[in-house]
């Protein structure tokens, strides 16, 4: 059985002919059946070149009526226009067309009146879809290609919140975008309303409620850079967008530079993400102690994130530990004391984490997707759904002096998640050594705001 494609402009007579000619046919012959495709004017030209470009045939005007073979498989087999669809439906079937040029042109009109209905209606119900706004920086960076399917899949902002995705890649790369754009499309997420690409701010973070920020710029650069994302965001976005700000460099920076240009902004809306230096440290821990990462809790990263950290392990718990006691699988032991090697705390554990960090990320671009994309996706199911009972995570935020740390600076520190908003853990005390790095961090921050503030000036 032969299945027939007719396709044409839906103000097109000779379209309306062909399709009283397929309803004949198929009122006489059952086992003939046709689909119709019916393209609005302004669509038609593009549709068409589309089509012919991907079966590699040759047409220039409407109808044009293709054969698909059912359950044979390749690409149809093109017939032609109107004449050639009537030359076939004579010598196969014995049936033509006679209809008169009066009734072709009603039809027609009604055919484009028609088109238009239903245009407008799916314009309508689409409109009664109000997705959340999420746009990504930076979108070529791997993190971006790992980061698309985590935050559509429904587990983070929920199973009826539709998505529209907006890609930003301010550097150009058109063609680059749209690649990305069709592989997320094929992906076929049932959340994902639609996906949008940007190569220019003159739109950008347009309706926003969630920004992803993945620049890696330079210090002379970075100013200026999160300066006009700050304005972008200040006057496009919702007044209750969330930006989380990542990366491997000047993080705190960042996350502190765009959020003095968006003034309307709370400031407790801005974030840099830690995760995945905690996620490094506990990994080192659990080779160390011979255990899965997931069985090491609690690890904290003070400070500057891309920068000078201080890894805390003195709340750090173990699970499931193999040692002298053992207990249920809710049964802890504290990590300081099941590492006995203090030496390899103090010097090998560091260097590898500050390894991570700087040489292998600088030298293994591609390949660091997955556990950052991973760390700002914990950060925002945490910030819509809470923190589990009992557990802590580092966090870059706005300090307001807690610990002795300056205000009006980023800094890592330990919080909790409740309700849509964070807390910084106000109950951990450190010894005065431990104060003193958490000073020397704080006043490499300071340094880095300084230039940075400088810098803006004298180019504005």
């Amino acid at each position: 059985m032969a299945k027939f494609v007719l396709a044409g402009k839906a103000d097109c007579p000779y379209f309306a002919k062909a399709e009283l000619l397929a309803d004949q046919l198929h009122k006489n012959l059952p086992s003939f059946t046709v689909h119709k495709i019916v393209q609005h004017p302004d669509d038609w030209e593009q549709w068409l070149q589309t089509i012919c470009d991907t079966n590699g045939w040759k047409h220039n005007r409407s109808p044009i009526v293709w054969r698909e073979m059912i359950d044979r498989g390749g690409k149809g087999l093109l017939l032609g226009g109107f004449n050639e669809f009537m030359e076939h439906a004579q010598i196969y079937y014995g049936i033509t067309s006679d209809i008169m040029a009066d009734l072709m042109m009603t039809i027609s009109a009604e055919n484009l009146q028609t088109k238009i209905d239903l245009m407008e209606e799916e314009t309508y119900y689409k409109g009664l879809i109000k997705p959340l706004h999420i746009w990504i920086t930076s979108a070529l960076s791997p993190v971006c290609y790992n980061l698309i399917p985590l935050l559509c899949n429904g587990e983070i902002f929920g199973e009826s919140t539709f998505i529209s995705l907006h890609l930003l890649n301010i550097k150009g790369a058109v063609e680059e975008l749209s690649a990305l754009k069709m592989e997320s499309e094929d992906l076929s997420l049932p959340l994902l309303h639609e996906v949008t690409v940007h190569t220019d701010l003159s739109d950008a973070f347009m309706n926003a409620g969630v920004i992803v920020v993945l620049d890696e710029v330079k210090q002379e650069e970075l100013s200026n850079t999160c300066k006009e994302y700050g304005l972008l965001i200040d006057s496009n976005a919702h007044s209750n967008v969330r930006v989380v700000v990542a990366g491997n460099s000047y993080v705190n920076l960042k996350c502190y530079m765009i959020m003095q240009s968006a003034p309307s902004i709370a400031t407790c809306n801005f974030v840099a993400v830690a995760t995945h230096l905690e996620n490094i440290a506990r990994s080192q821990l659990a080779k160390k102690l011979n255990v899965t990462t997931s069985e090491v809790k609690y690890v904290l990263m003070w400070g500057n994130i891309g920068g000078s950290i201080y890894i805390d392990l003195h709340r750090a718990k173990v699970y499931n530990y193999d040692g002298a006691i053992c207990g249920p699988p809710h049964f802890s032991q504290p990590v300081p004391e099941m590492v006995y090697d203090t030496k390899w705390l103090e010097t090998e554990f560091l260097t590898t984490v500050n390894k991570h960090q700087w040489t292998v990320r600088k030298k293994l671009q591609h390949s660091l997707g997955i556990s950052e994309a991973h760390g700002i996706c914990t950060v925002l199911q945490r910030w819509y759904h809470g923190s589990p009972p009992d557990e802590i995570m580092s966090l870059g935020v706005l300090s307001e002096g807690q610990y002795g740390i300056p205000q009006d600076i980023v800094f890592s520190m330990p919080v909790t998640f409740h309700n849509g908003n964070w807390k910084v853990v106000s109950d951990i005390k450190h010894s005065d050594d431990v104060n003193e790095k958490l000073q020397l961090i704080a006043k490499e921050i300071t340094g880095e705001k300084v230039f940075a503030l400088k810098n803006t000036t004298v180019a504005s």
